[in-house]
């Protein structure tokens, strides 16, 4: 037995070591699946893809009044639901909304009248005998243990012996823990109230408006005044320590906390990982537009899903393993902090257009990082995420929505676009579409007439090549061919063959660094827009070296051909 113990105890510390090597090279914002992991997390693409297609387009959601009574003790949900929707002409003759059917009704309400309903697996249908206006009111009371799907989407665990309630619903699965029109475009406020023992702490999204402290009980009413998507809803309550920041914001004139909420064991390592967010806020405010959620709070939350962090609006979940006190993790802080923006504020329409908060969320770190630390920490982060992401597009990539194609491949789709547009058209598109689209939704092609705007050119091929048709990455050949004229001209010819694959013909800007036999250097700039292209010039000395994209604007490979 002696020998089998410590071959289990090599095993476990072998394991740790992988587990730190791994995060030591990839580092995860938000964790990252291949497509098999996916389809076991999301049920298969049937289930992703058939999920919303009973929602009604004239139902629109105003309001969720959501009160949760908590008994972790037996994994348990007592709570209600009140909707206030505002219902146009429906082609049926009853109310579809995303509801998982383990949980037990008591009763529904519309309109203040008890009326009969039925369900499937995830839909509760109500009919529409009581309408006789434009705005109803739905009200549901329910029971039971919430399914626990995607990435863990309602969660009873413990923390050193103490229970710990929270949610994760992205991107389907708010309906597994409240009845909702659950998809991203329907926007609603909410408020929400959360009941457990009164040694817990529970948390939300918004402002905080309430403790009501009753038998032995305390109730948090939290308050969102921003329209909120329904898989950015969340809760969390366990025994927490409370500290803050204080943010203020670029006009001076508001003052918002910075809340964080940490189990007791971590706050010290806490207080040293979560203070990057004040310095982030800032430089995010200046760079894109004052903070969306100014008169509610910025939050960060600890839970025990240990592969990541969510960026629930307001209110950031960060798993307990990226808390280690030595800020090895700031690219996660960063990253979640950025889809206060890109995400929470401005909402992907669709989950076709994920790349809009993934994306930009990726290359917000690169921002930062350049910010705080130069050119070289811009490279170097970009270099980081760097790969060939073939097989699919950027645009819809399926179930596939948390690959590193969406994540890496989008932030390097915005980098090129910062080098086709120039810096002060970048940064001014990235203004116009946070105050365009904020407290909305917006899709690629919403982001597109943004930047056709501001640039005052047509960027289908740019779309095209990298978002919607091209899949892989830029792949390109060349070489150099001298010929000597006299003693001090030669003619030089540039040969550049695009590899052909995962699309047809790319159109891009190419800055070539020439090195000459003298030690010195020069930079042209050419357009690239066919598939054999040749470019010629003279030079007083003979080039003895080329170095294609030497500023790594580009995602592609060159290779030198002999």
């Amino acid at each position: 037995m002696k020998v089998k113990k410590n071959k289990a105890l090599l095993l476990i510390v072998l394991l740790i070591f992988l587990v730190i090597i791994i995060f030591t090279i990839l580092k995860p914002s938000f964790i990252q699946f291949n497509s098999e992991n996916v389809q076991l997390i999301l049920k298969g693409k049937s289930a992703f893809t058939n999920y919303n297609k009973l929602n009604q387009k004239n139902f629109d959601v105003l309001h969720y009044d959501l009160n949760f009574n908590l008994f972790p003790q037996k994994n348990e949900i007592k709570a209600s639901c009140i909707i206030l929707a505002k219902v146009g002409e429906l082609k049926s003759k009853r109310i579809v909304l995303n509801f998982y059917n383990n949980l037990k009704i008591e009763k529904v309400l519309l309109n203040n009248i008890k009326v009969s309903f039925s369900r499937d697996n995830e839909h509760l249908y109500i009919p529409r005998n009581n309408i006789t206006k434009d705005t109803i009111s739905i009200f549901i009371k329910y029971s039971g243990t919430p399914k626990s799907l995607g990435f863990g989407s309602f969660n009873f665990k413990h923390f050193k012996k103490e229970p710990v309630v929270y949610t994760l619903s992205e991107p389907i699965f708010a309906s597994t823990w409240f009845p909702c029109n659950d998809i991203p475009i329907d926007k609603a406020t909410a408020d929400i109230k959360i009941t457990n023992d009164s040694s817990f702490v529970s948390v939300s999204n918004g402002k905080l408006v309430d403790i009501v402290s009753e038998g032995g009980k305390k109730t948090y009413h939290w308050k969102t005044a921003y329209p909120i998507s329904t898989y950015l809803i969340s809760i969390f309550s366990a025994k927490y320590d409370r500290f803050g920041q204080k943010y203020i914001s670029l006009n001076k004139k508001d003052t918002m906390n910075i809340e964080y909420f940490s189990f007791p064991e971590h706050t010290k390592l806490a207080k040293v990982d979560f203070s990057i967010n004040l310095k982030v806020l800032r430089y995010f405010s200046s760079l894109f537009g004052e903070y969306p959620f100014i008169k509610e709070k910025y939050g960060v939350a600890e839970f025990l899903w240990p592969l990541g962090a969510m960026e629930n609006q307001t209110i950031t979940g960060i798993g307990a393993n990226f808390i280690g006190g030595r800020k090895f993790f700031n690219d996660i802080y960063i990253h979640e902090l950025a889809h206060q923006w890109w995400g929470d504020a401005v909402t992907l329409k669709t989950w076709k257009d994920i790349w809009l908060n993934e994306g930009f969320a990726t290359y917000s770190e690169a921002l930062y990082f350049e910010h705080e630390s130069g050119r070289d920490a811009l490279i170097s982060t970009m270099m980081s995420k760097f790969g060939e992401f073939e097989g699919k597009t950027l645009y819809n990539p399926g179930i596939n929505l948390f690959e590193k194609l969406v994540y890496n491949k989008g932030a390097w789709v915005l980098h090129m676009l910062r080098r086709e547009l120039g810096d002060q058209r970048f940064f001014q598109v990235l203004r116009n579409y946070y105050k365009t689209f904020k407290y909305k939704n917006a899709s690629t092609e919403d982001f597109k007439q943004i930047c056709e705007n501001v640039s005052k050119k047509k960027l289908d091929y740019f779309f095209d090549q990298w978002i919607y048709k091209g899949k892989g990455i830029l792949k390109v050949s060349y070489n150099l061919a001298s010929d000597s004229l006299s003693e001090n001209k030669y003619v030089n010819r540039l040969n550049i063959t695009q590899v052909r694959n995962g699309y047809s013909v790319y159109n891009f800007p190419l800055d070539i660094k020439f090195r000459l036999q003298n030690g010195e250097s020069f930079i042209k700039q050419y357009r690239v827009k066919t598939i054999d292209t040749t470019f010629t010039f003279n030079s007083s000395l003979r080039i003895w070296d080329v170095v294609p994209d030497p500023a790594s604007w580009l995602l592609a490979k060159f290779v030198k051909k002999n």
